[in-house]
């Protein structure tokens, strides 16, 4: 834990862009920040930075919205909450941006350029032709069309007739920047290897990514910027950015990457589409009306998402795998977040939700489990379903898949697995579920009496246990699979077990 943590108050920021749904490695962003903010006492923010009207995608804000409160990450302030620093779409402070940008240019930290696109795409080819690399900065800046090369006069009557101009950071040539990050250490950058970056821009009186972000973290006194590794290149502009303005900088950290599951490159869309698992939170429908398949929609319980997703990136120090929030809230901790990228694992993912289901009450998981059955037209008792998803619980992954692991303790089998009874079904098996059908029969029923007396019959007649109870399940499941026999008969009751046993035997007769 960095010294100054305990020395100002803890404010971050998770500040993505409306351009698509929220992918699961922009969840973990959220997350870290939110396990950071709450281990301090801090703020969690949700800013919204849609200052790139091309890449604006319909319905992304709300999916982002909705994301965050179905996985528990409830932010402070922000969009849809309101705060003190508020708006916290980027869109609606567009009027504040360019004072900052016009402050740069009067301490001679920014510039004026009317290079045209073309103008400079020409450039570009013309230094490719010479085997160069063209880098807008103190090499070439006062050689192009900028105010550095230009009267004053001469600026004024261009700002006042032009619209295509825009705003540079003036990049200080031959310098050596020392950055901290908290995961990284120590990262050194020479200037000379930056371009002027745009800051603002003349045809939609927009800032850019870079001005906006610096400018929003400093008015909401964000105090850490945890964000991921694919903003480390710009880490020395920001930087610099703070220093020209002569603000303080705050602390930053940069997350790895989510791997793909064989590790070779950033986790995609495609590669879930291709293995079969969801790569976002909720399931979002393109403009093409394309489905992407989600978390929630898929099964998942969100705590399950926030449990697996802690841990790509993030190492406890110990073996426990299975953490719940407040868990994570207390041993979170960003010195134990891993520089080397995060390899997805989707049969790890599926395990997680396994342990959760089984760690889900059985009138929980019986409350879940009814929606499916009364589609299916079937009207159960709370405790009996709750007492099926007892037994059944330990071997599903998903809520799902409940009905095709107790399906027999509601209706009757249809159809009776034929390799299953090839294998146990003899010419004996008649005369043995006719003795199985004497012993239950007895008033009353007692299961574990019944279950003893079948078993010691079974034995004391030199019979084989595996052929006599897996032809009794195919009676009664329809299958050689599933819980206890005597549990099942307990439960669907004497009268529908004989009913089930004559049934098999006429189907086999």
């Amino acid at each position: 834990m960095s010294t100054e943590i305990s020395n100002k108050k803890i404010r971050v920021r998770f500040a993505p862009s409306p351009t698509g749904p929220l992918h699961i490695g922009g969840v973990r962003t959220a997350l870290f920040n939110y396990l950071f903010a709450k281990q301090h006492g801090g703020d969690f923010i949700l800013r919204i930075e849609d200052t790139d009207s091309a890449r604006f995608v319909q319905g992304a804000e709300e999916y982002i919205i909705e994301s965050l409160n179905w996985l528990g990450l409830k932010f402070d302030e922000g969009v849809g909450v309101g705060g003190k620093f508020a708006p916290y779409r980027q869109s609606e402070r567009k009027d504040l941006y360019f004072k900052y940008a016009e402050q740069l240019v009067d301490s001679g930290n920014a510039y004026y350029a009317f290079d045209s696109n073309e103008e400079l795409d020409n450039i570009r080819k013309h230094y490719e032709e010479q085997g160069k690399s063209f880098i807008y900065n103190h090499t070439v800046r006062e050689k192009m069309k900028t105010s550095l090369a230009m009267s004053h006069d001469e600026l004024r009557k261009r700002l006042n007739e032009e619209r295509n101009w825009v705003i540079r950071f003036k990049i200080p040539a031959h310098e050596e920047i020392t950055m901290k990050d908290i995961i990284r250490g120590e990262i050194k950058v020479n200037t000379d290897t930056l371009d002027d970056k745009v800051l603002f821009k003349a045809t939609d009186m927009l800032p850019t990514y870079h001005l906006a972000n610096v400018v929003d973290d400093k008015l909401m006194e964000i105090s850490h910027v945890i964000r991921g590794e694919e903003w480390l290149p710009s880490l020395p502009l920001h930087v610099l950015l703070y220093r020209a303005f002569d603000w303080e900088s705050p602390e930053f950290a940069h997350l790895s990457l989510l791997l793909k599951p064989d590790g070779k490159g950033k986790l995609s869309k495609r590669d879930g589409d291709r293995l079969g698992f969801p790569v976002f939170p909720l399931e979002w429908k393109n403009a093409e009306g394309e489905m992407s398949s989600g978390y929630r929609e898929t099964g998942y319980f969100p705590e399950a998402v926030v449990n697996l997703l802690a841990l790509l990136g993030w190492n406890p120090g110990t073996e426990q795998e299975i953490f719940n929030i407040d868990e994570l809230i207390k041993n979170f901790s960003l010195e134990r977040v891993i520089k080397s990228g995060a390899k997805f694992n989707p049969e790890k993912t599926r395990w997680f939700n396994q342990q959760y289901i089984r760690q889900k009450s059985n009138d929980e998981l019986a409350n879940l489990y009814q929606t499916i059955l009364k589609s299916k037209g079937i009207n159960a008792d709370g405790d009996y379903v709750a007492t099926v998803c007892g037994l059944v619980k330990e071997r599903a992954t998903f809520v799902s898949d409940f009905w095709n692991l107790s399906s027999y303790f509601f209706v009757s089998p249809e159809s009776y697995d034929e390799k299953a009874t090839k294998k146990y079904w003899t010419n004996e098996t008649p005369q043995q579920l006719e003795k199985i059908i004497e012993i239950i029969d007895n008033e009353p029923f007692d299961k574990e009496k019944a279950e003893q007396t079948v078993h010691t019959w079974i034995v004391e007649s030199g019979l084989k246990m595996g052929n006599v109870m897996n032809a009794f399940r195919i009676c009664i499941v329809g299958a050689a699979m599933g819980a206890n026999m005597f549990d099942i008969v307990s439960l669907i009751g004497k009268d529908e077990t004989i009913k089930r046993i004559k049934k098999a035997l006429n189907s086999f007769l």
